[in-house]
């Protein structure tokens, strides 16, 4: 839920958001003496832009956050001709909202963003946005080859506006598209999203994509009752709600399941349920078309257990009604949610009036207009675990104890990116509720990484009570400007607002803060009126990079701290003064063993500015050189590096590892706000690839900052080919034409089967490079039989006109002699694309070669 206060003098907030149709006269009440926040006049306003730090909330260590079925993907660090955006900490910026507060944007016909796979992959989820009022297509290609696929994209459910939010901008500019590819591609395929000529809705800002290998779609299990027995319509043409709900009585009755097959299915209403089992073939195989699948509005006895299908909404703006909650009321007792996708729903799931035994696991919740999941009182001993909840349009997770009391929810393993309006995970009341080993990053304003909070927004409300377990946790660059404070609020925040923090224990332990751009830990009292928060006991607690405190604290109260080490602190000290008392140094810090880094003074009674502690940066993170022949050097290549901090950076080495040198202006001492250059050589005495690293070691936070240098020795004997970028003509099934430069003469590539002749197999080295010779290779087992293939071998210096280096002639390969075949090419032969044109092969109906290897010599 986000944040409500405003500012003195201002009228106090109204339209508070929630169920609008439950309120009623009570909610109105409430919203009319809800007292406005006076905190922002107790000091002046921060000011200044936050420092950036590029973490990666998958960078994190094992056992924290979840395992994700994916690999993720950042646009920036991708090859890509578009333009950078970000990194931005502005309200209602489309490089905040990103993933990493940076994206990439793609304006006009040609510009793409290529990825090269470190895995298998046949399937991705694309998390992108393009303008307010559009929708279009974005062309994939995949080697090279573009796909008959496309990406569709629309702007339909961005762009939210919640004017009943004080404080609030439109929002949640990012939505999510998925892909099948029809096939796997391996590691070191490259993915390219290109603008043509008919992708029209531009500027694509592209953020990050996932790549997915889905496993074969499940099937159905002995004993299920089908929908498709009832009916439902697998292509999402007429409405399979009555046979869902026929399908439902029919499997009660006989003790089974509900299966689902793979397929889409439109649901037009909710479901009919009160306990129950529905299972689909898999979340990318099983789509049901619905806004709402389960809207239970009292108690039932359950269990409703719900997995392996995906929950695809279509919301147009923000419901606070429970209309378009994907999951919305009680499910019963002792149920799992296991491998949902949810998606442009208004909620992800509502979960009210009695839950109990509960697990939700291993669920993706993605781009909904308000909370991923919120736990809305009379919940008991239940457990999200192992779920990826992105660009959620309030808090991802929250417990919320209205109207009774949630009581032993634990949220872990969770990983949780960008919330677009409020926390990444809150528990708002409730008792003995535990938050463990969660990712949290890129949160917005009116909101924090974490907030343990007694905002009550309605009664009643059940403060917090008991104990509250927060560890192991990472917050990753959480805490921005509240809009409402005109002050900053902290990656984790401890609110009482409504109540003293009386009669609860909060133990908040273990993980890290990173990379804050204001404050690490924030303790308020938010409604402006004193409450202390008391109860707090912070250890072992790792904090890297803050923009201006380790603490901000604003209200009174005690907390103890222990084993809580800092560095890359922007400011000393804490701020330490209260509201409304004006009290400095009001809350005391009992200090225990193990702190180092940051210290509680001097004591501050105006919010600092934010500033960089100091990190330096490089101009790029990597240096490539390409094919340099051995025993000779390279051009140098220069890397600036940056001082953006506000004291000096001494300087004590600088070096480069493995066939490279570096000379530099750098001296000993770079100045604030100084930069100098490294030049960078490149001299191999081997054959094949080489790499290096560029060292710079200093003082600064985060030393050595460290830039990786590759580049290939080529000898006569070096495969100028191999790896590099290959297309063909044509290819059958999964025998691609990247198979042919991937080392591995067990794969191979073919051309379309019976597609008749010529047919075609090119290979990018790179470059410009002199060519001695071809050798080409076929499978060398012996179930290959003799065959013989004809062709040509051609060059291009631009991939458009081609010369003949070789004219065509028949080459046989025979499995007795390593079925290979050498070709010599004419002495002071040169090109970049090197390629091979069929005409025949006496063995199959189709082009095949397993490697393409081109050397320097002969």
């Amino acid at each position: 839920m986000s944040q409500l206060p405003a500012l003195p003098g201002s009228p106090p907030p109204t339209g508070r958001r929630r169920r609008l149709t439950t309120w009623g006269v009570a909610a109105a009440t409430a919203l009319a003496t809800i007292p406005v926040l006076l905190g922002a006049a107790t000091a002046q306003a921060a000011t200044g832009t936050p420092p950036y730090w590029a973490q990666s909330p998958f960078n994190v260590p094992s056992g924290v956050g979840a395992s994700l079925p994916f690999t993720e993907y950042e646009a920036e660090a991708a090859a890509h001709t578009g333009t950078v955006i970000g990194p931005d900490f502005t309200q209602g910026d489309l490089a905040t909202e990103a993933s990493g507060r940076e994206a990439v944007q793609l304006s006009s016909a040609g510009q793409y963003v290529q990825f090269t796979l470190t895995g298998a992959a046949n399937a991705v989820d694309l998390h992108y946005a393009v303008p307010q009022g559009t929708s279009g297509t974005l062309d994939v290609y995949v080697n090279g080859t573009k796909l008959s696929q496309q990406l569709s994209l629309t702007s339909a459910y961005s762009y939210i506006s919640t004017g009943g939010i004080t404080g609030s901008k439109t929002h949640k500019f990012y939505d999510d598209a998925r892909l099948a590819f029809g096939q796997s591609y391996p590691a070191g395929t490259t993915v390219k999203l290109q603008v043509d000529s008919g992708n029209t809705a531009t500027p694509y800002t592209i953020d990050v994509a996932d790549f997915y290998n889905v496993p074969a779609a499940i099937t159905q299990p002995s004993g299920s009752v089908s929908v498709a027995g009832y009916g439902a319509d697998p292509t999402g043409a007429k409405d399979s709600s009555s046979a869902f709900n026929n399908a439902i009585t029919a499997a009660n009755s006989a003790g089974e399941p509900v299966w689902v097959p793979s397929g889409t299915y439109l649901v037009s209403s909710h479901l009919n349920i009160s306990k129950g089992t529905i299972e689909g073939a898999g979340n990318w195989y099983t789509q049901l078309k619905t806004n709402e699948l389960i809207d239970n509005t009292s108690s039932v006895a359950g269990p409703i257990n719900l997995s392996n299908f995906a929950i695809l909404g279509s919301t147009v703006g923000r419901h606070d009604d429970s209309t378009s909650n994907a999951i919305d009321g009680s499910l019963g007792s002792n149920w799992t949610v296991d491998g949902l996708w949810v998606q442009d729903t208004n909620v992800g799931f509502w979960l009210q009036y009695g839950n109990s035994g509960c697990t939700v696991e291993n669920t993706v919740i993605e781009s909904t207009d308000a909370d991923g999941l919120n736990f809305n009182g009379n919940a008991t001993n239940c457990t999200v675990k192992n779920n990826f909840i992105r660009n959620s349009g309030d808090d991802a997770l929250a417990i919320w104890s209205y109207p009774t009391a949630d009581s032993g929810i634990t949220f872990s393993n969770n990983t949780i990116v960008q919330p677009t309006l409020a926390n990444g995970i809150a528990d708002y009341g409730g008792s003995n509720n535990t938050i463990s080993n969660n990712v949290v990053a890129d949160t917005e304003p009116l909101g924090s990484g974490i907030d343990i909070s007694n905002e009550a927004f309605l009664q009643p409300f059940s403060p917090l009570s008991g104990t509250i377990t927060v560890s192991g946790n990472y917050v990753i660059r959480s805490g921005e400007m509240n809009p409402n404070w005109s002050h900053p609020m902290g990656a984790v925040q401890f609110d009482p607002y409504d109540s003293d923090f009386t009669g609860v224990t909060v133990n908040y332990s273990g993980g890290a803060i990173l990379d804050s751009p204001y404050e690490a830990f924030e303790i308020v009292g938010g409604d402006g009126t004193g409450h202390v928060a008391n109860g707090l006991n912070i250890s072992n607690v790792k904090v890297t990079n803050t923009g201006t405190t380790v603490f901000q604290a604003e209200t009174g109260g005690a907390a103890s701290v222990s084993g809580l080490t800092a560095s890359g602190i922007g400011v000393s000290g804490a701020y330490n003064y209260s509201y409304p008392g004006k009290v400095s140094g009001a809350y005391t810090f009992n200090l225990g063993s193990g702190n180092s880094g940051w210290s509680t003074t001097p004591v501050l009674t105006t919010f600092p500015d934010p500033v960089q502690a100091g990190s330096l940066n490089a101009s790029s993170t990597s240096l490539s050189f390409g094919d340099v022949a051995s025993g000779s050097k390279s051009a140098v290549q220069s890397v600036t590096i940056k001082n953006p901090g506000t004291s000096a950076a001494a300087i004590s080495s600088i070096a480069a590892t493995g066939p490279f040198t570096e000379t530099n202006t750098c001296g000993t001492s770079l100045a604030a706000g100084g930069s100098c250059t490294v030049g960078v050589t490149f001299a191999p005495t081997s054959g094949g690839p080489l790499t290096g690293t560029l060292s710079v070691t200093s003082n600064a936070p985060g030393s050595p900052l460290t830039i990786a240098l590759a580049g290939t020795g080529v000898t006569a004997g070096t495969n100028l080919a191999l790896n590099q970028p290959t297309t063909a003509s044509s290819s059958e099934q999964t025998y691609v034409a990247a198979n042919a430069t991937d080392g591995n003469t067990s794969s191979y590539w073919e051309s379309s089967d019976g597609a008749g002749y010529p047919q075609t197999l090119t290979v990018d080295l790179g470059s410009a490079q002199s060519i001695g010779s071809v050798t080409l290779d076929l499978p060398p087992a012996t179930a290959w039989n003799t065959r013989t293939e004809t062709l040509s071998v051609l060059g291009s210096t631009d991939n458009n006109t081609y010369t003949t280096l070789v004219n065509s002639a028949g080459h046989t390969f025979d499995p007795s002699t390593g079925n290979t075949a050498k070709i010599s090419l004419p002495s002071g032969s040169s090109a970049r694309y090197v390629r091979l044109s069929f005409t025949a092969n006496t063995g199959w109906s189709a082009a095949q070669l397993s490697e393409f290897q081109i050397f320097p010599g002969a």
